[in-house]
Formats: structure tokens, C-alpha cells, sequence
């Protein structure tokens, strides 16, 4: 994925930011175990949003003590293994299998060359997460030739490429009942907003490269930011919308500044230019 969804570290309570960090730091293990050592390099703050959705309400969160992958000589506390984590680390694997191969399809031979060789080293991994989530694979394969297709075509309709990415996130939802309605609706907006939003960013170097850009086919080649930052703060709206109805348990003061604040904090430096220096930074210190 991007790295677009993280939290607004500011604003976090010590109590919610160590279970962000415990998640991120648990999915982290989670990779290593199912997939090996190169998995982790894949792991971001999307991702561990998507793990924080996907877990069973708790009244508590409980850590448990792991080592470190970056130092084994530490450690940290973490999230317990879980069917959410794995799930997390499953999709995780297979959203970065095929972010690597879109990459390889829009770059020139030799900017492509560092995807190109990640993904062969991930392939026995992707291969592994493909046969533990086959619905969830073809769905994102679908997709992305959909996708694809659009492009080529040069679709004028921004929000119909939206809605095929969107379609794509919206498939990491694998509950029943009404959570599964919650997760759905909040995982199709999310999946929209990061599209539209990662089309803004990317509005000059597409420009400047002749290739597709959605937003540039909608409004023209100087976008037009208004009309954009009014159907982004519409999914952004849905999004809160349909996490009230949902049941998070002790996470949802973390999902509730990820979709409240971190996100439209986000939207405002991709829009303002100063996204490019800010996904740089850490939210593990307060800068």
C-alpha cells in the first residue's frame, strides 16, 4: 500500500500509542514467522490499520514481550498472535506482491529493476499468502486488470477508478454479519480516498511522465483542488460514519484519530506539498 493511513501522533494518548506500537511491533513478528525475513521490509502504518480493524473487540489489550526484528537483543512489547494479525500479515503480503508488480508495469526497464528483484525474492512468499487467502487474491488480481483497463483507456471518470481500487481494499474484509457491513463500507471509502489521494500526489510526476493520472483526466492537466478536497471529505465523512457503527473495543480511540485526524492531516500535506517530507518522519518521536 502507501503509507498514507497513520495516525496524528500528537493527539495519541501514552495508553493508545502503545497499542498502535504494539500492533505495528506484533505484526511485524506475525510476518517474520509466516513469511520469513523479507516480509517485514513491507510493513507500514496501512497495514497495521488494517490489523487494528480486523481484531476482536477487547475491554483490554494485554502485551506480551517479543524480540525485536531490527535488534534481537531487545525487547519490546507486542501484540499476541491472533487470527487478526495473521489475517493482516496474509493480505499484507499479497497487497505488496502486487504493488511491486503495478510498479514494474508503469516504470521504465531500469527504474523497475529494484521492484523487479523484490518481487522475485517475495514471490515464494506471495505464493504462500495467495493459497492461504485465494478469494482475497483474485479479488485484488480482478481488480487491478479492471484497473488496468481503465487506464489504457484513458477513463475521464475519476470516481469509476476509485471504485475499482476501492472494490480491491474493500475485499480485506473477511467477517460476518454486521461488522463485516461496517468493515466493508469503512474499507471501500479508505480504498477511494487513497486512490484519489495518491493521484493528487503523484498529479506533477504523471504529468511530466505523459501517464494516467485520474485527477488530471477529470479536471485537466492543473487538477482542480476544490472539487477534489470535497469528494475526498465525503469519503472521509462515510469512513467515521461507519466506524460509530462498528465494535473496536479498547482500539477505537486509535482508529478514531487514525480517520479523524491523521488522515485529513495527510490530505492537507498532500494538497499544501508537504506530504514528500512528512511520510519521512517517525511517529515514534513527537516531531
Amino acid at each position: 500500500m502507501f503509507g498514507y493511513v497513520r495516525p496524528c501522533r500528537p493527539e495519541m494518548k501514552c495508553r493508545e500509542f502503545d497499542l498502535y506500537r504494539a500492533t505495528y511491533c506484533g505484526l511485524c513478528r506475525c510476518l517474520r514467522r509466516r513469511y520469513g525475513l523479507l516480509a517485514p521490509m513491507f510493513l507500514n502504518f496501512d497495514f497495521t490499520f488494517l490489523a487494528l480493524l480486523l481484531w476482536e473487540p477487547e475491554e483490554r489489550f494485554t502485551p506480551c514481550q517479543g524480540r525485536c526484528h531490527a535488534n534481537p537483543l531487545v525487547k519490546k512489547p507486542m501484540c499476541p498472535d491472533s487470527e487478526a494479525l495473521e489475517l493482516a500479515a496474509d493480505e499484507s503480503v499479497i497487497l505488496a506482491w502486487w504493488k511491486l508488480r503495478d510498479s514494474i508495469k508503469d516504470e521504465g526497464f531500469w527504474k523497475a529493476m529494484p521492484a523487479r528483484g523484490l518481487s522475485l525474492l517475495l514471490r515464494p512468499s506471495y505464493r504462500k499468502a495467495a493459497v492461504r487467502c485465494p478469494a482475497f487474491d483474485q479479488q485484488v488480481q480482478d481488480s487491478l486488470v479492471e484497473l488496468e483497463q481503465l487506464e489504457r483507456a484513458s477513463c475521464p471518470s475519476m470516481d469509476q477508478a476509485a471504485d475499482t481500487f476501492a472494490r480491491l481494499l474493500q475485499g480485506a474484509a473477511a467477517k460476518e454479519g454486521k461488522q463485516d457491513r461496517v468493515l466493508s463500507q469503512l474499507l471501500y471509502q479508505l480504498g477511494r480516498w487513497i486512490y484519489l489521494v495518491d493521484a493528487r500526489d503523484d498529479m506533477e510526476e504523471d504529468r511530466a511522465a505523459g501517464r494516467y493520472n485520474p485527477v488530471i483526466a477529470r479536471f485537466g492537466p492543473q487538477g482542480d483542488d476544490e472539487n477534489l478536497r470535497r469528494t475526498l471529505d465525503h469519503s472521509l465523512g462515510l469512513m467515521g460514519a461507519a466506524l460509530q457503527l462498528g465494535e473496536f473495543g479498547c482500539r477505537t480511540p486509535i482508529l478514531e484519530n487514525i480517520l479523524y485526524l491523521g488522515l485529513p492531516m495527510v490530505q492537507r500535506a498532500v494538497f499544501d506539498g508537504s506530504w514528500r517530507e512528512i511520510k519521512k518522519q517517525k511517529i515514534w518521536s513527537n516531531n
